[in-house]
């Protein structure tokens, strides 16, 4: 009835090669773990591995979609709270007599001012106030000369990119331990999302994130040596144009993404 013949005792595996067995498994897990799943999925990256196969930048992605949905979900319930606590419009105001003023052109002159004040009906007075006379004796303001060359050469690197809806990108500066860049980045067509964060040798940081913000600007020091930037989302409807100015101590401007 069986075309195959049962193992025998001595056929079937002992409980040392059953454990070792097990070991060998769990070991392997454990090294997957920590080389590929973390880095990936939560962008934990304690060996280094992850950055050098790509995998820990799949999980600052990750990351940062999770906490951005977060974040609206938060908004979201929080508008709700708002308009289920919305109370009744309030009462309208009660009328008020609109007053009448008359405006009188201010004279530049001593046969203007006579002018005027005949002018005007018996028992008013003309009233000139110091501000007025000064406003009108002022010497027209000067144009000062454009500073744009100097503010550009201020500057290390600058770079300009578009963001379509719902695309992200990278930009990061190599710094040594404690070096200072100076920054700043404007957004043209809508705010961002961005997370201002470092790695490098095994060490990741964030150092500041934002939803929603059209512009930011002032100084990054460096915690370790590595690679340390921001990246950027957008969430809007319509393409963002973004222009990114650094200077200071680091060694080049990188696009990640």
């Amino acid at each position: 009835m069986y075309n195959t013949d049962l193992p025998t005792r001595a056929e079937l595996p002992s409980t040392g090669q059953l454990l070792r067995s097990t070991l060998i498994a769990a070991v392997i897990a454990v090294a997957l773990l920590i080389t590929v799943v973390l880095p990936a999925e939560y962008a934990i990256d304690p060996t280094g591995a992850g950055r050098l196969l790509g995998l820990t930048e799949m999980g600052e992605i990750k990351t940062q979609l999770a906490e951005e949905a977060e974040l609206d979900q938060a908004n979201d319930q929080a508008s709700a709270q708002q308009t289920a606590q919305a109370t009744a419009p309030q009462e309208a105001a009660s009328d008020s007599q609109p007053s009448t003023a008359t405006a009188t052109a201010v004279p530049t002159s001593d046969v203007e001012t006579e002018q005027v004040a005949a002018s005007l009906p018996e028992g008013q007075e003309m009233v000139q106030t110091e501000a007025n006379v000064a406003l009108a004796d002022a010497p027209a303001a000067e144009e000062t000369p454009s500073q744009a060359t100097e503010e550009t050469a201020a500057w290390g690197d600058e770079v300009t990119f578009t963001l379509t809806p719902g695309e992200g990108t990278e930009y990061k500066l190599t710094m040594e331990e404690g070096a200072v860049a100076t920054f700043a980045w404007a957004s043209d067509g809508g705010p961002l999302n961005f997370d201002t964060h470092g790695d490098g040798n095994g060490n990741s940081i964030s150092y500041e994130k934002g939803r929603g913000v059209p512009e930011d600007e002032g100084e990054l020091e460096a915690a370790f040596t590595g690679n340390h930037g921001w990246f950027f989302r957008n969430r809007n409807d319509n393409d963002v144009t973004v222009v990114l100015r650094v200077g200071g101590d680091y060694g080049e401007l990188k696009g990640m993404l």
